[in-house]
Parts: C-alpha cells; structure tokens; sequence
C-alpha cells in the first residue's frame, strides 16, 4: 500500500494519456443539464471497466447520479463534479479541440476537466490498492447543477459526508470560502397600443430602464467598489407582439455576495427600494420575486485538509494561497447540509460558458495529482 504520509509516491502511477482521451470523449459527448444520461452511461462503463462498483442515483427518470464508495468505512471525503453543462452555442462547435496545451469546448472548463481528474484519480486507485488497502473515499457525478442543484441536493438526502472536494474551475486555487448568491426577476406591466401612439399606451421597457436606473442609484447593493456585491444583469426580454408599445419586460439579475452577507437581509433591502421606485415612476405595476438564494461561507483555514493541501502544493511547484470562490455551485447546497466543502479544480472561471471555453491539460493533470493524495490521506480527516 502507498504510504499515506507521501501520496505523492502514486502520482507516477496516473495515466495521462488516458486523463486526456477521457476529458476529451466527455466534451464530445453532450450533455445540458437535463440530457445527462449519455455521458452518465460513458462515465458508469468507464468506471466499471476500471474495476470499480458504481452505483446510480435516481434524480428523475432517465436522470441519475453515479456514486462509487471505496474502502470499508463510510467515506470521509467525496470527490464531487456536475456533468452537466449549459446548453451549446452552436451544435454544430461543441466538440472538444487540442492547441498548444489548451483543451477547447463546452464543458471543459466548467466543468469537465475536474470530473476528468476525479475519475482518472479512482482509476489510478483501483489499479494501485485492492479493495481491502483501498481510502474511504468517495466519488460522486451529479446532475442539474447548472440549473437548479436538484442531482446534489437528491445525494445530500441520503448522505453527508464530513467533506467534499468540488471540481468547479479555479485555477487550482483552494477554496475554502464561497459566495453567497440571489437571483433576482423584475417585471414591469404596461398597457399595449399601436407603436404610433405611444402615448396612449404604458411603455413597459420604459418602465424597466427607469426601475434599474433607480435600483443603481442605491450604493449600498449596487456600487461594486463599496457594497461588495457582484452583480450582473443577465437576461432582459420584452413581449413580443410586433409593431406595438411593449406591455410587459422582465429582467433577471444575478447578484453573488460576499460570504459573511446575508441574501434574506440584500433581498429586503432591494424589494424595499423597488418599492421607492413607484413614487417615482408614473403608472408602474412592478413585481419583484427571487427564486433562487443561497448564503455563502467561510470555512477556518485551521484545518486538516488545508494542511494537507499547503504540503501537497510546494511538490507541484504550485503558490499557496487560498481564495473565494465568486460563482454560485453547488457548494452552497453541501454546506447548508453540514458538510464542509473544498472547492478546487482546473481551468478557469472567467472562460467558463463563453464560445471560447478551454482548459489547460497541465492543470487537469495536476487536478488529478491533488485529488489522487487527498484521498489517500482520507484516514486523517
């Protein structure tokens, strides 16, 4: 058996040609959130024939995570990665492509280089240890992330472990620390007329433009440089009705918070001030919903999986520096469940879901270095 003081005696023992040809074949295959079941059944053969027990999960019919559990105890620790992606830009311009070290296509940054790591990781441990030498550890390959969490939220149900590793791009950076996130919806209702005449209708689109102006106007929630808050309007769409005064315009907003801000206290806040808009706006019929909030974390950097980490890091020739992670995961899920979560993984999150998506195959390689000896040091969490 390696010895657990020095994992990295096993790194030699990863397959890097495989790692490769496995994250490339994961980005041909499509796999939106909701169509996940191809990649799901590449993922479950691969595994098997790696001589490892996977099980699936039902999340919906024909939707299902796979799990697969190693050693004899109940695992410490989780290796987790989401296979789904968002949907392509263009179908015809999804499949993966290699140029000087950079691995292109959707997915692979966000984040199907973290789930190639992870399971060129159990590979390797499968070859390494038989079953009775093997860490109690865990992988897990949800579903759904980029909607709604529901293939995380479906194994949290059953099981909590007391850590978990998420694959989410960050450069290799850990993270211990995750933002807080609230989707915001506004809705303006007009009154429909010809396009000729609109002053004799109630111009919804109007209404909106003045609702957001005012909303920035607030320092507090919108002054990136003060407030902290990140926030981003990420879809605004009108009735479309042709040559007529729009009657209706929604506009979603993504607002990720710093990890210590409560989304209940930013989500008051904000409706109080949509509310100040009415005096202001003539005739505005306003709605204001959240549908989705989550709080962020900090987690005490005094712990066994940082110190793991900061003597793992130096062997890669990798800085020492902890970050928090901006995005919204499904990290927030693990830890509102009482699990810690890590999130750490290859590629980066800026080129995530855009048409140039890539990540480097050097840091997926390492990805799988780094979760190959955390879980063999699994005993000491």
């Amino acid at each position: 058996m390696i010895s657990a003081p020095d994992p990295t005696r096993a790194w030699p023992a990863l397959n890097e040609l495989r790692l490769a040809t496995i994250l490339r074949q994961m980005i041909d295959i499509y796999s939106p959130s909701g169509k996940e079941e191809d990649i799901q059944l590449y993922l479950e053969e691969l595994l098997r024939a790696g001589g490892l027990q996977v099980r699936r999960q039902e999340v919906e019919e024909e939707r299902y995570n796979l799990i697969v559990s190693l050693g004899e105890r109940e695992p410490r620790l989780y290796l987790v990665g989401h296979v789904d992606t968002i949907a392509a830009w263009d179908l015809s311009e999804y499949v993966a492509r290699q140029e000087d070290g950079l691995i292109y296509g959707l997915g692979s940054a966000d984040m199907k280089g973290g789930c190639a790591a992870m399971v060129e990781a159990f590979l390797t441990l499968a070859q390494l240890l038989p079953p009775a030498e093997r860490p109690p550890v865990g992988l897990l390959l949800v579903v759904g992330e980029e909607e709604n969490g529901d293939g995380s939220a479906a194994f949290l149900e059953s099981c909590r472990p007391p850590w978990v590793v998420i694959g989410e791009p960050t450069g290799l950076m850990p993270n211990f620390a995750h933002y807080g996130y609230l989707e915001a919806v506004f809705t303006t209702i007009g009154r429909r007329t010809h396009s000729s005449l609109p002053e004799l209708g109630h111009n919804a689109v109007e209404s909106m433009l003045r609702v957001l102006l005012h909303l920035g106007r607030d320092p507090l929630f919108f002054d990136r440089g003060r407030s902290g808050i990140i926030y981003s309007i990420r879809e605004m769409t009108s009735s479309q009705a042709g040559f007529v005064v729009p009657d209706r315009c929604e506009t979603w907003i993504d607002l990720h918070l710093p990890p210590e801000m409560d989304p209940a206290v930013v989500e008051a806040a904000i409706r109080n001030r949509a509310e100040g808009a009415k005096a202001l706006i003539p005739d505005l019929k306003l709605e204001f919903t959240s549908n989705l909030a989550a709080r962020g974390y900090s987690l005490d950097l005094d712990n066994p999986l940082a110190r793991q980490l900061s003597a793992i890091y130096p062997k890669l020739q990798l800085p020492w520096r902890c970050d928090s992670f901006r995005s919204h995961s499904d990290g927030n899920l693990f830890h509102q469940a009482g699990v810690k979560p890590l999130i750490l993984g290859p590629g980066a999150l800026e080129v995530a879901h855009t048409p140039e998506e890539y990540t480097p195959l050097h840091e997926v390689v390492s990805a799988a270095k780094i979760y190959l000896a955390l879980c063999l040091l699994a005993e000491n969490l």
